[in-house]
């Protein structure tokens, strides 16, 4: 939530210089490359506490220390492949060995 805020907040400070460097006749390309420096100056002078928060959550998300994100369509399917299991016992799930029409031809 914080990496969000953060974006957002940087968002909301590159939109409107953005359109103001447009309005002053810069052409595209420079008025993006101006409100791109002075958005991220203004961020990084008085957003410090956001920018440290968001920093801190992508760290905590890519350290491996955090749980996976699994969607609700994951999620399904493993529930489902976890009933398949419990009612059939005698089958064995073996995900280690490579898939049989993966193998290169010749092989």
């Amino acid at each position: 939530m914080a990496f969000l805020k953060y974006t957002l907040i940087r968002l909301a400070l590159f939109a409107p210089l953005f359109a103001l460097f447009l309005y002053l006749q810069l052409g595209v390309l420079l008025a993006a490359l101006c409100a791109g420096m002075m958005s991220f100056a203004i961020s990084f002078l008085f957003f410090q506490r956001q920018r440290d928060a968001a920093t801190a959550t992508l760290h905590h998300r890519f350290s491996g220390k955090a749980k996976p994100m699994r969607s609700a369509g994951e999620v399904a399917d493993a529930d489902a492949e976890d009933r398949l299991v419990d009612a059939n016992p005698d089958i064995a799930v073996r995900t280690d060995n490579p898939r049989k029409d993966s193998q290169q031809p010749g092989a």
